[in-house]
């Protein structure tokens, strides 16, 4: 291999080494290369771990050949016997007297790709009429086969590390649910084991007021700890797929009016602005579109005390796009990718204790109507949620 050539190769990897696209990588390589190793295509098969089969992971038609059959154009019967040898193999096309068409003569090299020691799959150069591959052509060949398997080992760790840092934030915020979930279950519990026992102390007698100041706060610890109940269970049938929706036509802008209306009840001071425009119903779940509402107000009133809350809602295309904004302090933008996991909860705010489910329940009610949600903020002017439903979903 001559000095011209290991310059070459020299600058082509060093422009390569900061590409992150595995794809976009090995596009370049292959086309920088060809001035001196041609080849018209070229393919990568990987062992798919369902069939164990090879399957194509990549090709490329850098030359002649673009328009020919699969097989001819990408090798797949000649990958599979350099999967089966394990080996480096070559094949030549029979000569054919008088022949023209140069894709029957097609000129392939195949090298088996490992990842340590284990064969994962076989990369094919294609070259159509010739000329046959000398000893540079393959080592040249061999350069890029091994540059190719690194650059997919490296794309199978990164997506390995990303799964166990996914794995691994998840169990976070499990065991940060666990601990919130034992201390939320444990102060309604202690509030009404404390008052219930006020109550009957056979040595105390309370007037009527203090009575009624007592139930109303066990009553309101109740329905605290029902509402947690709830919301684990929900979460759990979410989860497992387990829930059951009921379907019918709904008009939105009277389900929201009517959860917003309940809302302010209990907070008179939260001003609600609708830009509703008349719209015609949609088939869905209203007691379920509401939990959705309900959670999104109550995130709110949480996140957000004291500021206003916009509602809009109208018609983009065949979608009814919902939007749900407040003017509170916002949220940072590296927290909102996992907004909508279950028992997330946004790190350093201070307020009352939640469980990360809200949310969670949320979208997974969205997602059962064929629609999405997802959240835009800016730090110090507000966080709006979006929704789109489809205005006639499928069956």
């Amino acid at each position: 291999m001559d000095l011209h050539t290991l310059t070459t190769l020299h600058d082509v990897f060093d422009q390569l080494h900061g590409i992150q696209d595995w794809k976009i990588t090995l596009d370049k390589l292959f086309v920088s290369l060809r001035g001196e190793f041609v080849f018209d295509n070229v393919a990568i098969y990987l062992v798919d771990p369902q069939t164990s089969s090879l399957e194509v992971a990549y090709a490329r038609a850098v030359g002649r050949g673009k328009t020919a059959e699969a097989d001819v154009a990408w090798g797949e019967t000649f990958a599979n016997e350099v999967f089966a040898k394990e080996k480096m193999l070559m094949q030549h096309p029979v000569p054919v007297p008088q022949e023209t068409d140069r894709l029957l003569q097609a000129y392939l090299l195949g090298f088996p790709m490992y990842i340590g020691s284990r064969l994962e799959g076989v990369i094919v150069f294609i070259r159509f009429g010739g000329p046959e591959y000398s000893e540079t052509h393959i080592r040249l060949a061999s350069l890029q086969a091994y540059w190719a398997m690194a650059l997919i080992e490296r794309k199978a760790l990164k997506e390995a590390r990303s799964d166990m840092e996914s794995v691994q934030r998840q169990m976070r915020l499990q065991d940060d649910f666990v601990s919130t979930i034992s201390h939320e279950l444990r102060t309604p519990l202690g509030f009404i084991k404390g008052y219930s026992t006020s109550l009957l102390r056979q040595d105390t007698s309370w007037d009527e007021g203090t009575q009624r100041e007592f139930l109303t706060i066990i009553d309101e610890e109740a329905d605290r700890l029902t509402k947690l109940i709830e919301d684990m269970l929900e979460s759990a049938r979410l989860e497992s797929k387990t829930m059951q929706f009921k379907f019918s036509p709904v008009r939105l802008d009277g389900v929201i009016r009517d959860v917003a209306q309940r809302v302010t009840t209990l907070h008179s001071n939260l001003r609600v602005v609708f830009d509703i425009q008349p719209l015609e119903p949609i088939s869905a779940d209203s007691l379920r579109i509401s939990q959705v509402f309900e959670n999104l107000f109550s995130n709110a009133v949480k996140y957000a005390p004291g500021a206003n809350i916009h509602i809009g809602m109208q018609m983009v295309d065949a979608e009814l796009r919902i939007s749900f904004a407040d003017q509170g302090p916002g949220i940072a933008e590296a927290y909102l990718p996992f907004l909508f996991e279950r028992f997330y909860r946004v790190p350093g705010v201070r307020t009352e204790a939640g469980t990360g489910l809200g949310l969670y329940i949320c979208r997974q009610i969205i997602l059962a109507h064929h629609g999405k949600i997802w959240v835009e903020s800016v730090l110090g002017r507000g966080t709006t949620f979006f929704i789109e439903l489809p205005a006639h979903p499928p069956v």
